[in-house]
Parts: structure tokens; C-alpha cells; sequence
């Protein structure tokens, strides 16, 4: 609902189109591209909830590169983290140290997981939302 009402707003539309093509094939290494994208993400025009949380900051990438971005679904994430014993620091406001953490994490996770053969992060999200998830 967020991320619709920032759309419907042209300069909003703009905004992200603009960012997330940053995000995705801007110059620079992956963190400043990242922080790039949060501040876009957070001067989207909004009513009522914030535009900026981890499941918005992170879908895209994923959906678009999987093999390079990871999904954050901070609950289940954490979870899974705390099962498989990784100290996953945590903030609600995305940052580049928070998604080099989940990067780092996923990273561990598809080595641990190599005789399995992972084919990019969507079979690692998989993964984890098994361990992590509470219907699991």
C-alpha cells in the first residue's frame, strides 16, 4: 500500500524508477549503491506507513539478481539466523552494514550448502525461510 501511494505520485514514480535502475546498474560498489536506494526509498512521498522497510529495500534486487541480492523478511531471517548460530546484527531502518551482514550470511549459507547446489539466492531464501519461518 505504501509503495502504490508513493507511485501514484509522478514525482515518486520517477524517483524510484530512477533509483532502483541506480540500485541495479548504477556505478560504484554495492553498498553506496545500496545507500543510494534507501535514500530514495526514504524521500518517497507517503500517507500513512513508512515506504522504507527491509521487505521493499530488498525485494527488487532479489526478484531482478538473484544470484547477487538477497530477501530480507527481518523476523524469519533472524530466526534463522539464530537456528543456524550466526550473529546477524539487526536495525528496522535498512543500511549497507545490516544487507552486507545478510550478503554475508546468505554467502555462508550457499557454501554450507554447495552439495546441494544452490543455483542463487532464491534456493538460499528457500532455505532459510524453512529454518526460520514458524510455520515450518
Amino acid at each position: 500500500m505504501a509503495l502504490r501511494d508513493a507511485l501514484r505520485d509522478p514525482d515518486g514514480a520517477h524517483a524510484f524508477a530512477h533509483g532502483l535502475y541506480d540500485f541495479l546498474h548504477g556505478r560504484g560498489a554495492l553498498p553506496a549503491r545500496f545507500d543510494r536506494w534507501v535514500a530514495v526509498l526514504d524521500r518517497l512521498p507517503r500517507r500513512q506507513t513508512r515506504v522504507l522497510t527491509w521487505p521493499l529495500a530488498t525485494v527488487f534486487g532479489f526478484i531482478a539478481q538473484p544470484r547477487t541480492h538477497m530477501f530480507m523478511k527481518p523476523n524469519t531471517v533472524r530466526a534463522a539466523a539464530r537456528a543456524y548460530g550466526y550473529d546477524l546484527p539487526y536495525r528496522s531502518r535498512p543500511s549497507r552494514e545490516i544487507y552486507q551482514g545478510l550478503l554475508t550470511f546468505a554467502a555462508l549459507v550457499r557454501h554450507d550448502l554447495a552439495d546441494l547446489q544452490p543455483r542463487d539466492m532464491i534456493d538460499v531464501q528457500s532455505f532459510l525461510w524453512v529454518h526460520g519461518a514458524d510455520e515450518y
